[in-house]
């Protein structure tokens, strides 16, 4: 046991610098090459402003609708419509954003 070589232990992070600079240099293709995306990109941003701001007023205001509802005091109709209420809308924004997403990435593919 005492006269074991024992290889030196090394922290690998990466390729060696010496082979980094032996290797050729690209360039990688940026978003910004094509003309198309960033009005794609200010498209899609639009619509899912759109669809945050028409979800984050009526849900944000939902607590202080029941609040000021006589319906405060029922208990249960304040839980169901808190926890039933949002979904329809939930669900009917989401399917609007996908079909609004996939009609400007197809108005963009088909130029």
């Amino acid at each position: 046991m005492g006269a074991e070589s024992v290889p030196r232990r090394e922290v690998v992070t990466g390729r060696p610098a010496a082979d980094r600079a032996a290797l050729p240099r690209t360039a990688a293709a940026q978003p910004d090459d094509d003309p198309a995306v960033g009005p794609l990109m200010r498209r899609q941003l639009r619509a899912a402003l759109t669809v945050t701001l028409l979800l984050a007023a009526p849900l944000g205001l939902l607590p202080v609708l029941l609040r000021m509802l006589p319906l405060a005091g029922n208990r249960p109709g304040v839980w169901l419509l808190l926890g039933v209420a949002p979904y329809p809308a939930l669900l009917c924004a989401g399917a609007w954003y996908v079909r609004r997403a996939e009609r400007n990435e197809g108005d963009v593919t088909a130029r």
